[in-house]
């Protein structure tokens, strides 16, 4: 699916997602990925039996640049382990929201187009 392009003072804004990969800012990424304030960086977490807490190491380094970040789990909406999200909120003041896809790239635009602090850990759809 092909989202609306927006010019975000070199913040990175995510233009389309499916087959397997995204586009974002103007540059095509497969697989899964982590959208940080500094960049962009493939994410070793291949689905969602893969996430951990050393997982999302990249996003601890960029904690102080991040409110929230936006996990997206696949086509749908899935369980993610309640203690692990707890003990990233607790120990590196980053919230997790869980949701599909689609909707995590959508809602990353629309919190980046507004000045917030957000950050997005996605599982391609296909």
């Amino acid at each position: 699916m092909r989202l609306e392009e927006q010019a975000q003072g070199g913040r990175f804004l995510i233009q389309g997602y499916g087959d397997g990969g995204f586009r974002i800012a103007g540059r095509r990424y497969q697989g899964p990925v982590l959208v940080l304030p500094g960049g962009i960086v493939p994410w070793t977490a291949g689905g969602l039996s893969d996430i951990s807490y050393e997982s999302f190491q990249p996003a601890f380094d960029a904690a102080g640049d991040i409110d929230v970040l936006l996990l997206g789990s696949g086509p749908g909406i899935a369980p993610v382990d309640r203690a692990l999200l707890r003990r990233i909120r607790e120990e590196h003041g980053i919230a997790i929201d869980v949701m599909d896809t689609g909707a995590a790239c959508r809602t990353f635009n629309v919190l980046l187009t507004d000045g917030r602090q957000v950050a997005a850990a996605l599982i391609p759809v296909e």
